[in-house]
């Protein structure tokens, strides 16, 4: 299993200064810390240093800090000290924690959304997938467009809940790293097809139980990783 980096080590990464826009400052920094920890851009156990963020996106510190105040609050981030915060590492037992809530709350979502879901809303799925598929793409674009997959039919749903749970589980699966997606393109691809063409049928247990399978195939292969 990789090695998180040191804490000791700040996080190398360079970051555009940010530009004014009718969006606050705060919340421009918040944006753009999310999505860079979000796309792996900056590990976890990386230590964020609010001084530093600040300078490196041209803004006063105190925007700065409520950026990472809020980052925090959503779990993302973890205090190192009163000027410092690290990116939250997910344990192991967590992660798992998390797909299984997915696995209650997708399978009931995607039974849901088998009703509502428009044609037009699964022939995008379906033609995104195989786009992703038929051509080379790095993590980050495998991860939006598995965010996108999972987001929409939950969204069909008509449960409003749902898709601040995905997203929310989503969103700290994200931060257990193991090794990068695309190790397992073909299964991805397989799984989201089962999962299409069972919305296609219109057949909610079917598409129950390929939700539920494809999020315990990407369980068995963390558990496989960290035997081996």
């Amino acid at each position: 299993m990789p090695s998180l980096p040191s804490p000791a080590q700040p996080a190398t990464i360079t970051i555009a200064p940010l530009e004014v826009r009718s969006a606050s400052l705060a919340e421009q920094a918040y944006e753009r810390l999310r999505t860079l920890i979000l796309d792996r851009q900056i590990s976890a156990g990386s230590p964020l240093q609010e001084a530093r963020l600040a300078e490196d996106l041209r803004i006063s510190r105190t925007p700065m800090r409520e950026a990472l105040v809020r980052l925090a609050g959503e779990g993302l981030l973890v205090r190192r000290d009163a000027r410092s915060y690290a990116v939250r590492a997910l344990g192991t037992k967590e992660y798992f924690d998390c797909m299984r809530a997915r696995e209650v709350i997708e399978g009931e979502a995607i039974a849901l959304a088998v009703g509502k879901i428009t044609d037009a809303e699964i022939q995008t799925l379906e033609d995104e997938s195989l786009a992703l598929h038929g051509g080379e793409h790095s993590e980050t674009e495998h991860f939006h467009f598995d965010d996108r997959f999972h987001m929409v039919i939950a969204t069909a749903s008509g449960n409003v809940v749902f898709p601040r749970l995905v997203e929310e589980l989503r969103v700290n699966a994200r931060l257990f790293r193991l090794h990068s997606p695309l190790h397992r393109q073909r299964e991805n691809h397989d799984e989201h097809g089962a999962i299409i063409a069972a919305l296609r049928a219109r057949d909610p247990e079917r598409a129950r139980a390929a939700m539920r399978e494809h999020l315990r195939s990407l369980q068995d292969d963390v558990r496989r990783a960290l035997i081996e």
